[in-house]
């Protein structure tokens, strides 16, 4: 399971000490430390669980982070890994439907529902079809954010 950790940056007038995170530790490399975003001067950093973290430099203090909703959805919100999955649950959306598409499947599928909308030949079989590939992909960005521990 992947844990969250904070930890404040500091800045010199040369350099930048920041978190020490581990080689590879002999790991395939998908499992790596992750720096997901910077909230109110506190980077939080995503290390997977079963890595080790080095020894770090004595400015340096990382604490485990509890992770509330508010908290969550602040990560998520800042993080640009997060911004890159949700890009790409769209692509792979438009890779097999066009925007048009989607438009189309949500008008018929709102009219039906509301009583306005008969489906005609195929309609519903392919909004349901529409509906399920959506949903794959949804649960693949689900599945990629808690990779991060959100």
């Amino acid at each position: 399971m992947t844990s969250i950790f904070a930890y404040q940056k500091v800045y010199t007038p040369h350099t930048i000490i920041q978190m020490a995170l581990p080689d590879s530790q002999g790991h395939d490399d998908s499992l790596h430390c992750t720096e997901l975003c910077k909230l109110d001067g506190q980077t939080y950093v995503a290390v997977p669980g079963g890595i080790t973290l080095p020894e770090q430099p004595p400015e340096i203090k990382p604490e485990a982070v509890v992770l509330t909703p508010e908290l969550r959805a602040r990560i998520k919100a800042a993080s640009v890994h997060c911004d890159l999955i949700a890009e790409r649950m769209e692509m792979k959306i438009r890779e097999h439907y066009s925007l048009s598409d989607e438009q189309y499947f949500a008008r018929i599928g709102v009219g039906a529902a509301l009583g306005a909308y008969a489906f005609g030949d195929g309609e519903q079989d392919a909004l349901m079809l529409f509906g399920a590939h959506v949903e794959a992909c949804r649960q693949w960005g689900r599945d990629e954010r808690a990779k991060l521990g959100l």
